[in-house]
Parts: C-alpha cells; structure tokens; sequence
C-alpha cells in the first residue's frame, strides 16, 4: 500500500481511490496515515451487500476526511420501488455524517442498468451520481454512432453526474487499450461524453469548487490478457494519458466558459 502512495504522489496525482466493504474497514484503516503522510486526498468507493453496511464504512471515510463516498451497492432490487427507500436510507446517513454521497453506475450493482438507473433517478431527484459510462455501453451494447436516443440517455446520466471515471470500453468489452487503432472511435466518444459531464459540472458549480475524476483501470480481468495471462497494455502509462486527457479537456471548458462570459 505504501509503494501505491509513493507512486501516485510521485506522479502528480491529487488523491487516491479506495475500494473496500464493510467487512474490511479495519484492513484499510492502516492507509489513513498515509494519506496524512503524502499530502492526498480520499475518495471511498462502498460496497455494501446490505443496507446497514454503509454506515460504518462513511465513518471511516469521516476519519480520513475523504471528499466523498462512492456507492456501488449489492442490493439489486427488481423493481425501482424496492430501491427508493434503501438509497433514501444511504443518503440520509452519509448527510447526517457530512459526506457527499454519490452513485456509481456500475455492472452487477444497484445501478446495474442503463434503463433501471434512469427510472431510479426519476424517483429520487436528489440522487448524484458518478458517472463511470463504460458499464452502460456494454449493458446495453451500444453501437457506433451512438444512437440520439442513448446519447439523450447518457446526458441525463451526465447532468446528474458530480465525479467521472476514467475507462474507455467498447460494446463488447469493458476496458479497452486506449491507443489501440481499433479502438479510437470510442476513445473519441468517452472524451465528448467527459467534456459534456464536466462543462454541465462547471455550469452548476461555483468557481472554487473542484472536480473529482478517477482514472479508474481494473487489474485483470478487467484488463485484457493474452494467452500467458499478460496484459495487452500498461494501465499505469494509460493513467497518465487518460490524466493528460482530462487536464487538456478542463483547459478548453475554461477557455469557453471565459469566452462565454465575453472576457
């Protein structure tokens, strides 16, 4: 774990994720010095299997004054009546403990599905979620060009969105090596959907806020291996491009914004 903070605050990162359920808070609390030690900040990403496992995990995410907690939860209900109240429940204990509390989309989750997740969202409008798309465009397939009625659909998912996710998937896979040829026009395609989601973030946000982006790429399986089990590209090289990416799309969002505003 400390090798992880060495290269992550090496590199220029502003923070590091951490991914944990309830029933391993006690092996994470060890990196809360950590953070301390480096200079970075917490996110949280919280699986909880069942609707009073969130609570411990937000007190810890307290302790490490972490910017928010992320759910991916394991209830996955059938009906969108039968998640209301468990999302009402999160969202009422993460205000009670002051921490944003956001939903990730997210395969095998309560936000299993593209269609569920907007239906849910009509339910519960305070509901924020964070946008990791890579999960809807291969729950639903998506094709290239993405179809108007499921870019309307990934905007919807956009404007309620306050962190994005750095993985590029294509309709068969989940993550994709992003320089790839075969890969470009959904390169090009999650680029427009992040430069989306953070311009509508700006719109919304006063000038001193700051946008959490999570260059998010899963270890195997996630990545794609060959044969020998070796992985068809560098995730940590991809990280920092993704980064690079990001960086390069927030500059232009400002240039506009300014040039909007007629300065």
């Amino acid at each position: 774990m400390r090798a992880n903070f060495e290269k992550a605050a090496a590199a220029g990162f502003a923070g590091l994720c951490i991914d944990l359920g309830a029933h391993e808070i006690e092996q994470f609390r060890q990196a809360g010095p950590l953070y301390r030690e480096f200079g970075l900040d917490c996110m949280v990403n919280a699986f909880p299997e069942q609707a009073q496992e969130l609570a411990p995990v937000i007190e810890l995410a307290s302790e490490f004054n972490a910017r928010m907690v992320n759910v991916i939860g394991g209830l996955m209900p059938l009906q969108v009546s039968e998640a209301v109240p468990v999302v009402k429940q999160w969202m009422a204990e993460a205000s009670n403990a002051g921490m944003p509390l956001l939903f990730e989309t997210h395969r095998d989750s309560l936000l299993n599905d593209l269609h569920f997740t907007l239906l849910l969202m009509d339910a519960v409008p305070q509901m924020r979620l964070c946008a990791d798309l890579s999960h809807f465009v291969v729950d639903r397939e998506l094709r290239m060009p993405v179809p108007a009625r499921d870019q309307d659909y990934m905007r919807s998912v956009l404007e309620r969105s306050d962190c994005f996710q750095g993985r590029v998937a294509s309709r068969e896979q989940i993550q994709v090596q992003i320089d790839f040829p075969q890969h470009q026009e959904w390169v090009e395609q999650f680029k427009a959907w992040w430069k989306d989601g953070m311009r509508m973030w700006r719109q919304r946000s006063g000038p001193e806020a700051e946008l959490v982006f999570l260059c998010e790429l899963g270890p195997r399986p996630y990545a794609i291996t060959d044969g020998e089990q070796r992985e068809l590209s560098d995730r940590w090289q991809e990280a920092l491009t993704i980064r690079r990416w990001v960086e390069e799309i927030w500059e232009d969002l400002g240039r506009e914004l300014d040039n909007d505003d007629g300065r």
